[in-house]
């Protein structure tokens, strides 16, 4: 993890490596599962311990006593799925089957958890040797005792792998998975201090796990949304979470990573499109990152949807005409369908933060133009990000995000200025560092940078006034968007950075510019001498 991620703990590294290698054979898209959910019982197992010996000091406690641990807010692990009880047995063939055994029983003795973990240990395919040998080196690390919950061990190791599991999986698997650094600019961009938070396509659930932890930072007076804390429940009190996530193992995966941390959420399981099941919900704010160009987005089950306010999202493939005829449509995505479902549930001075494919923002078919001129006119576009390539596992090209409101009304308990009329432009195509020869990530540095332009834009103070900064941010009128033919590529509007004066008249650099082309006409000069002799020597009439 990079800087914009926090700070490492030490060992998140060496643990996957040690890890990645008892994978085997075995895909990264199943292992994923097992380790995830090795973890998961880890953690679970180590809180209950920890409760289970403080009850021990208590005189009439009864560690035993399921309803201490309900009170407590902590998971009750039956005795076959402790992991003291599994660990001694971690060499025995039979492992699987007590693995699976013990998240039936954790499932049924906690209703919150049912249907959620994974019960597939047994199968022939996965390596039993193997599974004791990851039983051992989960072993190793504390999760669930207090010392570890303070410094968020299983939250930094569950992301981590989560992360791992991504970059493995490659553009096939990192789809439940949006960088952290990406979330981060998301969640500090739009501030979800307090109110609904709604993410219709939730992934593995990191926009609700950043949102709590912003929450939390700001409550804890460190004004960091990267920074952790011991008890991210207590977020819960300033913000509700929704979400709706249409894979269900993805959906499995989700709910895990809110359970550990506490976090209790509507999130539900089905396509978002063909079954909105929030479709009363109008939320404060909405963090997205919806699955890039999607084409097989249910069109025909949607055709006059009330979400479509602004005209009916465009169909990919064939599509019939009125005269009976059938052509062939291209670029048809539900990217503008996406869109057009968060302007939906947006309260009426609701933000939306979401990713979408670069070509969102210039897509000139029929349909998508006409979408977005509307959306333009009414005021509803706030600003325009263009990021950097390589950030995500998914795809290598570069992708940008929306920040949409239904309101630019000055709002002096938030400190922000009346905007009407204007979309702020910031472009950080520069940004980021490479992590390595593929991945990139965007530093504390830079989101801090994004982060006060918008805000300062907004005009809270606490950024200092807004600047315009040539090749980085501008704030433009609707009329500057209109000569643009609605055109919301940031490039288009910041124009080119300025350089710095190195003090060398223009004449100067051109004598030097027309000297380094003598010496370099005089080299080729001096070459092709040296061929012609060498090719005469040989023999060769030149």
């Amino acid at each position: 993890m990079g800087n914009a991620n926090g700070s490492n703990l030490g060992f998140e590294e060496k643990l996957w490596t040690a890890a990645d290698k008892l994978r085997g054979t075995m895909d990264a898209g199943e292992y994923k599962h097992v380790v995830l959910g090795l973890i998961f019982l880890k953690y679970i197992s180590d809180s209950f311990l920890d409760k289970f010996h403080a009850l021990e000091q208590e005189e009439y406690a009864d560690p035993e006593d399921r309803d201490e641990y309900m009170a407590a807010n902590v998971f009750w692990v039956p005795p076959e799925a402790r992991w003291k009880y599994l660990r001694s047995r971690a060499k025995d063939p039979k492992i699987g089957i007590l693995l699976d055994d013990a998240m039936t029983a954790i499932e049924r003795d906690n209703p919150r958890l049912k249907g959620v973990l994974p019960k597939d240990f047994a199968r022939p395919a996965l390596d039993k040797f193997r599974l004791g040998q990851l039983i051992d080196l989960i072993s190793s690390i504390g999760l669930g005792d207090a010392e570890s919950r303070n410094k968020d061990v299983l939250g930094r190791v569950y992301e981590y792998f989560l992360g791992k599991f991504a970059a493995s999986e490659g553009k096939g698997g990192g789809e439940f998975y949006t960088p952290q650094c990406v979330v981060r600019l998301l969640v500090e961009m739009i501030e979800p201090f307090q109110g609904r938070v709604y993410d219709p396509c939730c992934g593995s659930g990191g926009m609700f796990v950043q949102a709590t932890r912003f929450v939390e930072a700001h409550a804890n007076g460190n004004g960091n949304g990267g920074g952790q804390s011991s008890q991210p429940a207590n977020a819960m009190r300033h913000i509700s979470v929704w979400g709706q996530e249409s894979n269900y193992t993805t959906w499995k995966l989700c709910e895990m990573n809110l359970a550990i941390r506490g976090i209790d959420a509507n999130v539900a399981w089905g396509d978002t499109f063909q079954d909105d099941k929030h479709k009363d919900l109008r939320a404060d704010f909405i963090l997205a990152n919806p699955p890039f160009n999607m084409e097989d987005w249910g069109y025909s089950k949607t055709e006059g949807d009330v979400r479509w306010r602004y005209g009916t999202p465009p169909q990919a493939g064939a599509r019939k005409q009125r005269d009976g005829s059938v052509v062939h449509v291209d670029g048809g995505s539900a990217n503008y369908a996406w869109i057009q479902h968060f302007i939906h549930h947006l309260a009426p001075e609701g933000v939306a933060g979401f990713v979408m494919a670069n070509g969102s923002m210039s897509t000139s078919t029929t349909a998508e133009l006409e979408i977005r001129k509307g959306m333009i006119e009414d005021d509803l576009v706030d600003c325009m990000i263009a990021l950097p390539g390589q950030l995500f596992y998914t795809t290598q090209i570069p992708v940008c995000l929306w920040f949409l409101t239904r309101s630019k009304a000055a709002d002096a308990r938030r400190g922000y200025r009346q905007r009407r009329g204007e979309t702020l432009f910031i472009d950080a195509r520069k940004m980021g560092t490479l992590t390595d020869r593929v991945h990139r990530e965007l530093s504390d540095e830079d989101i801090a940078g994004i982060t006060r332009a918008y805000h300062a834009w907004r005009g809270e103070q606490k950024d200092g006034a807004y600047e315009d900064t040539a090749g980085f941010c501008k704030a433009a009128t609707l009329e500057e968007i209109r000569k643009n033919n609605y055109v919301l590529t940031p490039g288009r509007y910041v124009g080119i950075e300025d350089e710095e004066d190195d003090g060398v008249s223009f004449e100067q650099k051109m004598e030097s510019l027309s000297l380094s082309l003598s010496e370099l006409i005089a080299e080729s000069n001096k070459m092709n001498e040296k061929i012609k002799k060498s090719l005469g020597d040989i023999g060769y009439d030149i």
